[in-house]
């Protein structure tokens, strides 16, 4: 998808790549609008960013509505003098609180409202608790399941009811789906759900035109896994299991994401594409 090199230094972490230098070019793109949750830093940011680089209006909605505000301030002055943003789209900052079904309502009718129509959907809001299978409390468990699948389900719900056949949602999962990892039980089974999810709302929202896929994402260099940076044992482990020996970039993310929006995935819904290094097969 790129010829952009990617460096590691000597812990592991991926040069940065600058979405707009990404070279895959979808200009079918340009106009089109997109919601984006936990959009204030790490992924989401970065997937702001790329989408707005290639033209997209972006409501890009998190939580933290302060932290929101700054992130699209920054992107929006990037792209207002970045020479390969040709036509840049907008990053407008919205506050969501991905637990409330109402939340993503209006997150619907204001990408409506201030842009006139809703293309995309992105599912990527998230925590990652840690706990011993024997200790995660009824709070942890049922906080993690909220805001990692009822927040997709909600945000998939919202969107299909605002979008015209040609759209796409895309879920987060996780590697974790498919491995299990100690003290992350609570979390692989969220994403786990959210695989099974995106099966389930791929058939369902067939019938109105509608594309549902999910990116399962390995060891991807944000603050979630800053701690696998922070503890020599968990990154050497860590290097250890990913066949590529590094751990990867919010931007070798965006570009199966940027795929799985245009039109050369019309006909590919219901899968999640891992970008994982190879972990999956360690």
């Amino acid at each position: 998808m790129t010829d952009t090199a990617t460096t590691t230094d000597p812990q592991g972490n991926p040069g940065r790549t600058d979405p707009s230098q990404m070279l895959a070019v979808y200009p079918e793109l340009a106009g089109t609008v997109a919601v984006v949750t936990g959009a204030a830093r790490g992924m989401g940011a970065a997937f702001a960013e790329g989408l707005a680089t290639r033209g997209v209006d972006v409501l890009a909605a998190d939580i933290n509505i302060d932290q929101m505000n700054d992130t699209a301030e920054r992107i929006n002055a990037t792209l207002a003098t970045n020479a390969l943003a040709d036509k840049p789209g907008r990053v407008v900052a919205a506050r969501v609180d991905v637990t409330v079904r109402d939340d993503h309502e209006e997150l619907a009718q204001r990408a409506v409202a201030e842009f006139g129509g809703l293309d995309f959907w992105i599912n990527n809001a998230g925590i990652f608790p840690f706990a011993l299978a024997g200790e995660i409390s009824q709070e942890q468990i049922g906080a993690v399941l909220s805001v990692n699948v009822e927040g997709v389900l909600f945000g998939a719900q919202a969107a299909a009811r605002h979008m015209k056949p040609g759209g796409a949602i895309v879920n987060m999962s996780s590697v974790s789906a498919l491995r299990v990892r100690k003290g992350r039980g609570a979390y692989c089974t969220s994403k786990a759900a959210v695989a099974h999810l995106t099966e389930s709302l791929a058939v369902e929202f067939g019938d109105k035109g509608l594309r549902v896929n999910a990116i399962a994402p390995g060891y991807i260099d944000t603050e979630m896994t800053r701690w696998v940076r922070e503890d020599p044992a968990a990154l050497a482990h860590a290097l250890d299991s990913v066949p590529l020996h590094r751990l990867g970039s919010p931007e070798e993310v965006f570009g199966p994401l940027l795929f799985l929006l245009s039109d050369s995935a019309r006909y590919v819904t219901g899968h999640s594409i891992a970008v994982d290094g190879g972990s999956r097969h360690v």
